[in-house]
C-alpha cells in the first residue's frame, strides 16, 4: 500500500500494480467523499507523470531513476537525503499539481473552474488580465493537502522533502505562459486581452532539472536532539533558503559502481549514445559519462532492426505492408580488458571520475 494523503477523518489508500511497465497506478481503495476520489484519481496520475518525467530527464545520466528512488510513502523509505532524493519529489509534487490544475480546466471538477480573480485588472503597458487562466492556485491547495501529508515528522529530513515538494510547486506556476487576444478595429490590436496557461510538462521538469544541478546542500548538526529547540533552528535554516531551489542533507554515492544496499546497478551495461544528428550535447557526452569516467569501455554492437514499411490501403478493407531491414549501432559499457588500463598500471573502476 502507498499512502498517498489524509484529509481529517478520512483516509487515502493507493494500491499501486505493476501494468505495462512497473509505475502504473491501478486501483484505489479509499473511503470518503466522492469529491476525494476525484481528487485521488487525479493526485495518482499526477504522480504517474512525475515519475515518467522524472526517467526522461535522466534517461543518459549515471543516476536513471531507479525503482528504489520512487516510493514516496515515508521518507524512511528513501534510504538517502541526496539531490536525486530531492528532484524526485519535486517531480511528484508538480506532477501532482500539474493534473490537478490541467484536470480543473477541463472541467473534471464541480467545485473549479477558470482563475478570473485579476480580470479587469492592468497587468503591464497595453494589456489587461482577461480570458480563462488555468486555476493554478487550486492545483497547489489540493496537491499540498495530499502530498504534504505523507511527512509527518519534524526533522531535518522532513523539513528537506517539504522543501522540495512546495520547490515543484513553484516550479509550475513558474513555467506559466502568457497567452494574448489582440482586441480593436480591423485587428488593430490597440489593447490585448491576456490570461495565464499551463505549459508543457517537458518545460517544468527541464527547468527542474536545472534547479538539480544547482541544488544547495544544507549542513544540519547530526545526532541533535528532536526537541523544541532542534526543531526551530531546522526551520530557521529551511526558511532562509528560496522555495524555489531544490535542497539535500547528504553527497550522493558513486553511482559508477554497483552497490545493492542501496538498489544501485552501476553503469556496467548501461546502453550510451554517440552519434546522431538530434542528439543534444548532453546525450553525445553520455558515452563518456556512463562508461569512460566510470573506468569503462564503450563496445559497439550492430544489429539488424525488422519493421513494418511502405503500408498500403487496399479497396476494400485491408492494409499490406513491406518488411523493411535496418541496420543499427548500439554503444553499451562494459569492463575493460586487461592491458587496455591505461597500459595495463591502472585496474578497473580506479580511474578519477568526474561528478554526474
Amino acid at each position: 500500500m502507498f499512502r498517498i494523503g489524509c484529509y481529517p477523518g478520512t483516509l487515502f489508500l493507493v494500491s499501486l500494480f505493476h501494468l505495462s511497465h512497473p509505475w502504473s497506478v491501478n486501483n484505489f481503495l479509499m473511503t470518503g467523499p466522492k469529491a476525494y476520489l476525484i481528487y485521488s484519481s487525479s493526485v495518482a496520475a499526477g504522480a504517474q507523470s512525475g515519475i515518467e518525467e522524472c526517467k526522461f530527464q535522466f534517461a543518459w545520466d549515471r543516476w536513471n531513476c531507479p525503482e528504489r528512488a520512487l516510493q514516496l510513502s515515508s521518507h524512511g523509505g528513501l534510504r538517502s537525503a541526496n539531490r536525486e532524493t530531492a528532484f524526485v519529489h519535486a517531480i511528484s509534487s508538480a506532477g501532482v499539481m500539474y493534473t490537478l490544475t490541467r484536470n480543473c480546466s477541463l472541467g473534471d471538477f464541480d467545485n473549479c473552474g477558470c482563475d478570473d480573480s485579476r480580470n479587469g485588472q492592468f497587468g503591464g503597458q497595453g494589456w489587461l488580465w482577461g480570458g480563462c487562466s488555468d486555476n493554478v492556485g487550486f492545483g497547489e491547495a489540493i496537491s499540498k493537502q495530499f502530498v504534504d501529508a505523507l511527512e509527518t515528522g519534524q526533522d531535518a529530513r522532513a523539513a528537506m522533502n517539504l522543501h522540495n515538494n512546495e520547490a515543484g510547486r513553484k516550479a509550475v506556476k513558474g513555467t506559466m505562459k502568457r497567452t494574448c487576444k489582440c482586441h480593436g478595429v480591423s485587428g488593430s490590436c490597440t489593447t490585448q486581452t491576456c490570461w495565464l496557461q499551463l505549459p508543457e510538462f517537458r518545460e517544468v521538469g527541464t527547468y527542474l532539472k536545472e534547479k538539480y544541478h544547482k541544488g544547495l546542500k544544507v549542513d544540519i548538526l547530526k545526532g541533535a536532539a528532536n526537541s523544541a529547540a532542534s526543531r526551530g533552528a531546522i526551520i530557521e535554516t529551511f526558511s532562509s533558503i528560496s522555495k524555489k531551489e531544490l535542497v539535500h542533507l547528504e553527497d550522493s554515492p558513486d553511482y559508477c559502481l554497483e552497490n545493492k544496499t542501496l538498489g544501485l546497478l552501476g553503469t556496467e551495461g548501461r546502453e550510451c549514445l554517440k552519434r546522431g544528428k538530434a542528439l543534444s550535447k548532453w546525450e553525445k557526452r553520455s558515452c563518456q559519462r556512463l562508461c569512460g569516467d566510470c573506468g569503462l569501455a564503450v563496445e559497439e554492437q550492430r544489429a539488424e532492426m525488422v519493421s513494418s514499411c511502405n503500408c498500403k490501403f487496399h479497396w476494400c478493407c485491408a492494409v499490406r505492408c513491406e518488411q523493411c531491414r535496418k541496420r543499427v549501432t548500439k554503444y553499451h559499457c562494459v569492463r575493460k580488458e586487461k592491458g587496455e588500463q591505461h597500459g595495463g598500471n591502472v585496474p578497473p573502476r580506479k580511474l578519477r571520475r568526474k561528478q554526474p
